[in-house]
């Protein structure tokens, strides 16, 4: 692993420059694995064109100090409210990947949802950024075996938590992936397994069209097995929040997978307040999918989020600068975010409610065209 730091990364001045310089540098073919969609690019643009429609309601001279962005999330403490995504072939974008990914998050006080589908193990992973690397993600794909195979190495690794995917029993259809014929090395794929067979064995089901789905009995039956609480990812409705509270899920992750699974549902943030109320407050919840600045972890936050989850934007980081260039992106949200919380009046994220936000009308073009959507 190169460990070097690249400088430059530091010029960046918003987060819509990190994107065009990683964009910038990427081939064709990676460009559209990233920014793309499945379907007809639907929800992919719902998900950014969502945030357009809240506003900000201030108050003003309030007599409060600088906020504060720190909370809390599954027992684990956060200087920032912004989880980094589990994306996989993280190699694609930078040769540290998912490495230097977490040791940006530790530097600054988050943490990192480390993917099964990775570039490196998620023992590597840990060893590089043991305090930031603090969910593993898993996939109920594959044998019963197997998949405990991979909670149990994430139990003995120190990690505090597990995020299991539950809306990916096979790849969405990406037309974008489709027409260019683009799938990335396999060994991209598989730093958690011992040879590429092995990870095309587990996670071949993905590229199929006929696979098995797991149900919710299943999974409480072999996670009722760990000690390790877990966060149901990929939740779209109050009923299947419901079925994963039931089922044992401490935490939801409000997602639809960055647009790029169903083409055609609704955007995660818009059903983010329908969730919120479905489970009450005693359960905690991420949001994913067009998050693209501070201003949108606000909004997310105040809708009933207790923190936020970034894919595109890490990656995006990633591939412009490295370490340096992911620890940018987290250095521009903080930035922002204070100072939204600052001109709203407001004492830190976790003072934000409804109230702080009203529903507008947007027009029919937006800047959610220009900037892409997703996690």
């Amino acid at each position: 692993m190169d460990t070097a730091v690249d400088t430059t990364a530091t010029d960046f001045a918003t987060l819509d420059e990190v994107r065009e310089a990683a964009l910038a540098v990427l081939p064709s073919d990676a460009h559209d694995f990233l920014e793309g969609g499945a379907g007809e690019e639907a929800t992919l643009r719902r998900n950014r064109n969502a945030f357009e429609r809240w506003a900000f309601v201030p108050r003003v001279m309030g007599g409060l100090p600088s906020p504060s962005t720190t909370t809390r999330f599954l027992g684990v403490d956060l200087a920032l409210p912004v989880l980094t995504a589990p994306f996989g072939a993280d190699g694609l974008f930078h040769p540290d990947g998912q490495v230097a990914v977490g040791r940006a998050n530790a530097a600054a006080g988050t943490a990192s949802i480390v993917p099964e589908a990775g570039t490196y193990s998620l023992e590597e992973i840990a060893a590089a950024a043991p305090g930031a690397a603090a969910f593993g993600q898993v996939n109920p794909l594959g044998t019963d075996e197997g998949f405990l195979a991979m909670v149990r190495r994430y139990e003995r690794a120190g990690y505090r938590g597990l995020c299991v995917t539950c809306d990916v029993p096979i790849q969405g259809w990406r037309e974008r992936n489709l027409r260019n014929g683009y799938l990335p090395d396999h060994r991209l794929f598989g730093g958690n397994y011992p040879s590429v067979e092995h990870a095309l064995g587990q996670l071949g089901q993905l590229l199929e069209r006929e696979a098995p789905v797991w149900s919710w009995a299943k999974l409480g039956e072999l996670l009722g097995q760990s000690r390790l609480p877990w966060i149901a990812k990929g939740i779209m409705t109050p009923e299947d929040a419901s079925a994963a509270v039931a089922t044992g899920a401490r935490a939801l992750l409000v997602s639809n997978h960055g647009g790029r699974q169903l083409d055609g549902q609704r955007a995660s943030l818009d059903v983010l307040p329908e969730i919120r109320d479905a489970v009450g407050p005693g359960i905690e919840i991420a949001l994913d999918s067009g998050v693209r600045r501070g201003a949108d972890v606000v909004r997310a936050i105040a809708l009933g989020a207790d923190v936020v989850v970034i894919g595109r934007l890490a990656a995006y980081g990633l591939a412009a600068g490295g370490e340096a260039g992911v620890a940018r992106v987290l250095e521009l949200l903080r930035a922002e975010i204070t100072t939204v919380l600052t001109l709203l009046g407001r004492g830190g994220v976790r003072d934000l409610t409804p109230d702080a936000l009203t529903r507008v009308e947007v027009g029919p073009v937006s800047r959610g065209h220009r900037a892409g959507g997703g996690a």
